[in-house]
């Protein structure tokens, strides 16, 4: 097991140590628009964001600073094919040892066998957390996931940040 990192602390001495501004946590505009389900989870479509850099090998990894650039991972991907990549890898030790604590796929497919929930999105999607630039953040990585996200036509989406 390994000592919990303090993020917070940790990049606000990077940015002090790089002489940038003060690190600024992102808000959004608005609250999320949490809302109910339309038909119950076991005929509801799920989709899978996770935020832990993650691809599946044969992909091109993730740069290490502002990658605003997502992943699709198909969803019935064998688990030994997933990789990851991140600007904080020291976060990846137990993501690299067990890539299920990041990217669920066998527990999904298995829900979705039980018929607990309905059907998988073909593929599910990734981003690197660890960006700098909240610009970019607004103005490339949300789109690029609406609209993956939108092209699988999903009911409901689960969020797995690193």
């Amino acid at each position: 097991m390994h000592p919990p990192v303090s993020y917070i602390q940790q990049t606000k001495a990077l940015y002090d140590s790089l002489g940038y501004e003060p690190y600024k946590w992102f808000a959004a505009d608005s609250e999320p628009a949490f809302t109910k389900l339309k038909q119950p989870l076991s005929e509801c479509k799920l989709g899978l964001v996770s935020t832990a850099g993650t691809y599946v090998a044969g992909q091109v990894a993730y740069y290490y600073k502002d990658d605003t650039s997502v992943r699709a991972i198909p969803s019935n991907t064998p688990v030994e094919d997933i990789r990851f990549s991140h600007v904080t890898e020291n976060y990846l030790v137990d993501a690299r040892q067990d890539p299920r604590c990041t990217v669920p796929l066998e527990a999904l497919q298995t829900l979705q066998k039980k018929g607990v929930i309905g059907s998988l999105a073909n593929n599910f999607f990734s981003c690197m957390g660890g960006i700098y630039s909240q610009r970019r953040v607004v103005d490339e990585l949300i789109p690029a996931l609406e609209k993956g996200i939108a092209d699988e036509e999903i009911d409901v989406l689960l969020m797995v940040p690193l």
